[in-house]
């Protein structure tokens, strides 16, 4: 299916969804404009979230600013696919569906020619350029930079120009000149976030899934992988499971690890392992020794 055109999320995290009938009633907090993210998440029953995953709902998220390519309209959605989250579904990025009020038509985005504001606290707050806060917005959200001040940065947004506090975000030059992290600085950008509940196809400060958790901690690094524990562990260096280090996707199988790959995390050093596990529970670092985990182990890849 051709390209109709390209555009841009004008939420703070939009959800990625199966097909355009995949919401349901209790999803509205997600598929709305303003989105209501917190009170969506926290008004989802156990089973209610498990039904994300095993009803096929959700296939990803995807972060304010970022571009998608529209395939089609159909109602009052749109199905596309997300370039910056590749995967084996789709050469061209991440398919979905999105509410069409979610995103903005745009071919004029800049964020690839010049310097660029990135969110590297859990969460920061978007002003106007009147400094009124408008929404929060998810670590690793990248805007471009129009100027630059001690306290603000003035940024573009796909609905205008806004503020960020510079203590909030880090700032590069580019896209390219973000600096390449250690295994020990992705296990530290995931420390942040322990406690915070899974979310089934979770991308964003708000919840991560598995993969979603490594993506997210390699890309705070400058490491771009596959969105999928399945294609990440395809990607990246091939690492002896004797020889792992601090940093290193782990991977797990079933069948005792000789089956299909179903979750991934990151060797947090010392036989441990920090990762987002399952829906009802939260991020977290155990000792991998005794468990599951341990059994199920199959593969380990590095990307730092």
């Amino acid at each position: 299916m051709a390209v109709q055109y390209k555009g841009l999320v004008q939420v703070p995290v939009a959800t990625l969804w199966t097909s355009l009938e995949s919401a349901r009633e209790i999803d509205q907090g997600a598929i709305s404009n303003p989105v209501l993210l917190d009170s969506w998440i926290n008004g989802l029953s156990y089973e209610m979230s498990l039904e994300l995953c095993e009803k096929n709902l959700v296939q990803s998220q995807v972060l304010f600013g970022e571009e998608v390519l529209v395939l089609e309209e159909r109602k009052n959605w749109v199905q596309v696919v997300v370039p910056s989250q590749s995967t084996s579904k789709d050469h061209r990025g991440y398919p979905g569906w999105l509410p069409k009020d979610q995103i903005i038509k745009k071919d004029d985005w800049a964020i690839k020619n010049g310097p660029v504001a990135i969110v590297m606290k859990k969460k920061a707050t978007l002003y106007s350029n009147e400094r009124i806060p408008q929404f929060l917005l998810s670590y690793q959200t990248t805007l471009p930079i129009i100027s630059e001040s001690r306290e603000f940065l003035q940024v573009q947004t796909p609905n205008g120009e806004a503020l960020l506090k510079a203590e909030e975000v880090n700032v590069h030059r580019s896209l390219e000149s973000i600096p390449k992290g250690s295994g020990k600085e992705i296990v530290a950008a995931g420390e942040q976030f322990l406690h915070l509940p899974y979310l089934w196809g979770g991308m964003s400060s708000f919840g991560y899934d598995c993969s979603g958790f490594s993506y997210s901690m390699c890309k705070a690094n400058g490491y771009t992988i596959p969105r999928d524990a399945h294609d990440q562990s395809c990607a990246g260096k091939m690492v002896n499971l004797e020889e792992i280090e601090i940093g290193d996707l782990l991977f797990f199988a079933y069948e005792d690890g000789k089956g299909s790959i179903h979750h991934v995390g990151i060797y947090y050093g010392e036989g441990k392992l920090i990762h987002s596990p399952n829906t009802g529970k939260s991020i977290e670092i155990i000792d991998l020794k005794e468990t599951i985990y341990e059994k199920e182990l199959c593969m380990a890849r590095r990307f730092w």
